[in-house]
């Protein structure tokens, strides 16, 4: 087992997350730009802490199909691949960054507060789902 990266892919920011190295809970880790050296940063953050597996959330419409922005997030994957020997995985995101702002919500964030962190909380809970979905 070893750690794993969980990804959200945005147009403005990209959330990270970060699994324990037994591969149970996802910890969020950051929040990378976007624009310009997002994919960089991540290979670079996937060789600090010795990461055997990238999860990519892939945004579904409710309905199980998929929109415009799946075309996006996929274009990003691939350009992933091409930097990085690690696997990189897809995986469904729907709701995670609603459940995201909702536990931000919980816990007392207000909007503009909760902005800064929901991008990585949403990569958080999309690895966890990814985690606990291996373990079932």
């Amino acid at each position: 087992m070893g750690r794993i990266l969980g990804i959200d892919h945005g147009d403005v920011r990209i959330g990270v997350a970060l699994s324990d190295p037994t591969e149970f809970l996802a910890s969020s880790l950051c929040v990378i730009d976007s624009a310009g050296a997002g994919i960089d940063q991540i290979v670079a953050l996937a060789a600090e802490h010795g990461v055997e597996k990238i999860v990519v959330g892939l945004p579904r419409n409710m309905d199980g199909s998929y929109g415009p922005a799946t075309d996006k997030v996929r274009k990003f994957i691939e350009k992933l691949k091409i930097k990085t020997d690690v696997p990189v995985v897809e995986w469904d995101e729907r709701l995670s960054t609603v459940s995201a702002h909702h536990a931000l919500r919980e816990a007392g964030l207000n909007g503009r507060r909760r902005k800064g962190v929901v991008d990585k909380v949403a990569a958080q809970i999309i690895l966890q789902h990814y985690l606990d979905a291996q373990t079932g």
